[in-house]
């Protein structure tokens, strides 16, 4: 057992420990025990784990978000993580999906969280469920409901009447409607885990004492319902008992600073698998290796609880993206945003967690000790006195070279910052520097059925010259769009005289200084242009030189939303849109119109109104044949039949400047192709449709386009796949895990020859049809696009096609007496990598 120190008397606390060394104390034994569906399940914890039925736990766990994934994706999805070694899923509750009109609840399509839940205890597994109300998640809004900002007196998030009313209500309900389904652990059900509010610490300077009690008012709400599970606040130090504080970031087993109590176990409720995207960013991406190595760190100093946001990450369809956040979620997760297993990712953690397992009694009963052998090395293993008991995590810190550490008498060599992972103390079985599982590349292939020839019709937007309206300011967009539509007008009108066009130098200009987070301007009919802020620069100005008029000009402006904003505090008071608007360059001086004229405003688009996205409403204007070219504001709609196959399936929006996405009435995003990022690309092409959304014929396709002059002619609809397979291991790798056991307290290799392989394998009934790339040798790339290095056996593709051609999966033995047959090295000095790429498919029907 891990001793912590504690306020008991010594002789009470050496009693405990004598009586948790022996197996009937709490179960100590390694086999894995399937409780029975609707077996009461008592959840408690203590300064080790969680402990369910009394028995401790390690938990692997990943985010998957319902809403941003379909009801008929959910069970892959959730069946490749339990797969994937996962043995719980986390989730939020997303109050605004639910309430989007106050007092009226959603639990259906992709709001049923009672079927999602459902399938999980269906894989066996367990949920942590994050109740917010507050969720952040790049969701709009943070989860909260718009109708929440136009409460009296209201302020978010902290000790405030309204605030706390509503959300008592709302978390009853939801609550109780888990109750009602029998989904807590207590009950038989899959929750063994709670979470209210949602890394409040980073607000919670701001409320003062305020933000302290209404954390401690949450904590309470929460455990005053007795339902028999435990609550944890994320990133929340001061978390009141008996509330377990937890960490969310990249390396947790380094930058958390602990339970504050020493009975409390440490989770991790975010371990963030790469960064979200906002438009305007190039590629990011973080590796396997980092992540494997920060949980590796993690479990090795005394942590017992891992959560990957996200495992899978979905789709923000319709409007759901906070500001200026990507439609495509979280996609260098280990599943991507189509619910493919995205390897190495997918793979290396899953064989991460066999390793942990395979540690799992010395970590879960186990005595901790710690050496430092050199600068850069540390040793960290647990031992259970009096038995064989023991596992060892032997860690490199240099980021440059390898390093060899000696540990109970034998020297082991230990990859650039890696942990290598010894489950008796003595076989080392997993490295998170080195990748033994596959790789793969995904591919968007051209669709054949439903790209043919779309024949797009188009619909054009009025611009409105003068409104009804009596503000003598532009009215906050947020408040002016209540959340019903991205686009909020404003128009006002403004006299110029002869003198006024008479100085010269120039034409006068037009100012907007907007506070985001889009803008397009008319000046008395004639279209200005555009602007925009980005997520880190939200506010910007529009200024263009213009023609004016003598008498009464027009000038029109359209809004544009992205997004609410899903973070800080005060959310309640943010605000957004144009702010002020002047001409500038008159002779008789600048004209502000922000405060002197008056403002006229409409919210949306008129096509909005009609619903003219939907078969439904798609009649009730007129529709026009595309001429092959259109102004901005301009809804274009077109006919197609699905994509062959059931993989996944998108559209790629090329030729396209910024506007939202229909099929079939169904939201699937915001795009905007035109926001470059610093490479000069589109931060995302591809926008995900799910086959829920699909026919087999006659789908109706529907953009509402901002930008004037775009070429819908590009587009086209593609088949999303992972048939492109590779590995790429170094011949003094450490075979895979797969490979041990553990068997009472030893651990076995499961065959009497363990040695290191390259495996490939098809998803699905596909079968390997060709090998791409082979070589044995010092290769360089990744997968998609290797090249031979200076050293390769020239028989590597031969071999690598006898082992693998016509197969679903094959094994390849990564040695040199398999690559090099006649013996002869051309470059001895050189530790071999293979590096092999395969293309998987379907077999060729005969006729």
């Amino acid at each position: 057992m891990r001793i912590q120190s504690s306020n008991h008397l010594w002789l009470l606390l050496a009693i405990l420990v004598v009586l948790l060394s022996f197996p009937g104390a709490i179960s100590s034994k390694d086999e894995e025990k399937t409780t029975s569906k609707n077996t009461k399940k008592e959840v408690t914890y203590d300064g080790t784990s969680l402990i369910i039925n009394g028995k401790r736990e390690l938990l692997y766990s990943g985010s998957i978000h319902y809403p941003r994934s379909t009801p008929d994706m959910w069970p892959k999805i959730i069946k490749r993580a339990k797969q994937g070694g996962l043995n719980t899923i986390q989730t939020y509750v997303f109050w605004n999906f639910h309430e989007l009109e106050q007092g009226k609840f959603n639990f259906s399509g992709r709001a049923d969280l009672v079927k999602f839940l459902k399938l999980i205890e269906k894989n066996g597994m367990y949920v942590t469920l994050r109740l917010g109300p507050f969720i952040q998640a790049e969701w709009t809004h943070g989860g909260l409901p718009y109708w929440l900002r136009e409460v009296p007196g209201i302020f978010f998030r902290t000790d405030n009447g309204p605030f706390k009313e509503h959300t008592e209500r709302y978390v009853r309900v939801i609550l109780d409607k888990m109750k009602e389904e029998k989904l807590f652990a207590s009950q038989g059900g899959p929750i063994i885990l709670g979470q209210i509010e949602n890394e409040y610490s980073a607000v919670q300077r701001a409320y003062k004492k305020d933000g302290s009690n209404y954390i401690k008012w949450a904590s309470k709400l929460v455990h005053s319902m007795n339902l028999g599970i435990p609550w944890v606040m994320c990133k929340q130090n001061d978390a009141p008992d008996p509330m377990i504080n937890a960490c969310n970031g990249r390396h947790c087993g380094d930058t958390f600073p602990g339970p504050n109590r020493n009975h409390k176990p440490s989770l991790w409720t975010e371990n963030w698998t790469t960064q979200f995207r906002v438009f305007g960013d190039p590629p990011v991406q973080r590796s396997v290796e980092d992540i494997a190595y920060s949980v590796a760190r993690f479990f090795s100093k005394n942590g017992s609880h891992v959560n990957y946001y996200m495992y899978h990450g979905g789709t923000n369809f319709g409007r759901t993206s906070a500001h200026y956040v990507t439609t495509r979620y979280y996609d260098d997760a280990p599943l991507d945003e189509f619910g493919l297993e995205k390897e190495p990712k997918y793979g290396h953690l899953k064989h991460l967690h066999n390793a942990l397992n395979l540690c799992k009694k010395a970590l879960l009963w186990g005595q901790s000790q710690t050496e430092k052998p050199g600068k850069d090395t540390e040793i960290r293993y647990y031992e259970q006195p009096g038995t064989k008991v023991c596992a060892a995590f032997l860690a490199n810190n240099n980021t440059e070279s390898a390093e060899t550490i000696k540990f109970r008498g034998k020297e082991y060599v230990i990859p650039p910052r890696s942990i290598s992972i010894l489950p008796d103390c003595k076989t080392v079985v997993y490295s998170t520097g080195e990748i033994v599982s596959h790789h793969t590349a995904r591919n968007f292939m051209k669709s054949k059925k439903a790209n043919k020839k779309l024949e797009f019709k188009v619909f054009t937007e009025t611009v409105p010259n003068e409104l009804k309206g009596d503000t003598y300011v532009p009215v906050e967009l947020y408040g002016l769009a209540k959340d019903e539509s991205d686009y909020g007008w404003y128009t006002t009108n403004f006299k110029i005289d002869d003198n006024d066009l008479k100085k010269k130098g120039g034409k006068p200009t037009v100012r907007v200084a907007s506070l985001g987070h889009a803008l397009h301007v008319w000046l008395n009919g004639e279209y200005l242009g555009n602007g925009h802020g980005s997520h880190d620069e939200k506010s910007f100005v529009f200024q263009k030189p213009i023609d004016l008029k003598e008498g009464e000009n027009h000038l029109t402006m359209l809004g544009v939303l992205t997004g609410f904003p899903d973070s800080g505090s005060y959310l309640e008071h943010r605000f957004t849109g144009p702010r002020s608007v002047s001409i500038l360059g008159l002779s008789s001086g600048p004209i502000d119109l922000t405060e002197q004229n008056k403002w006229g405003n409409k919210v949306g688009m008129e096509g909005e109104k009609l619903d003219i996205h939907t078969e439904k409403g798609l009649n009730k204007v007129k529709w026009q044949k595309f001429s092959g070219k259109a102004p901005g504001l301009t809804w274009y709609q077109a006919y197609f039949d699905a994509p062959e196959s059931l993989s996944p399936a998108a559209i790629r929006m090329n030729g396209m400047g910024k506007g939202l996405i229909w099929v079939n009435g169904e939201g699937v995003g915001r795009y905007w192709m035109s926001f470059l990022s610093p490479l000069g690309q589109s931060t995302q092409i591809e926008y995900h449709i799910p086959r829920s959304f699909l026919k087999p014929k006659k789908n109706l396709l529907v953009i509402f386009e901002e930008e004037p002059n775009v070429k819908p002619e590009l587009i086209d609809f593609v088949i999303v796949n992972r048939d492109t397979v590779c590995s790429y291991i170094g011949e003094d790798y450490t075979p895979s895990v797969r490979h041990w056991t553990r068997k009472n307290d030893n651990v076995q290799a499961i065959t009497d020859d363990v040695h290191l392989t390259a495996n490939l394998k098809c998803s699905g009934t596909k079968k390997i049809s060709a090998v791409e790339f082979a070589s044995f040798g010092n290769p360089d790339g990744i997968c998609g696009n290797f090249t031979l290095g200076s050293c390769n056996a020239p028989v590597s593709k031969q071999v690598v096609e006898k082992y693998c051609l016509g197969k679903a999966e094959c094994v390849i033995p990564v040695n040199k007496s398999t690559f090099q047959q006649d013996k002869k090295d051309s470059c001895p000095k050189v530790v071999k990598t293979l590096a092999v790429q395969v293309k998987c498919g379907r077999p060729k029907k005969k006729n």
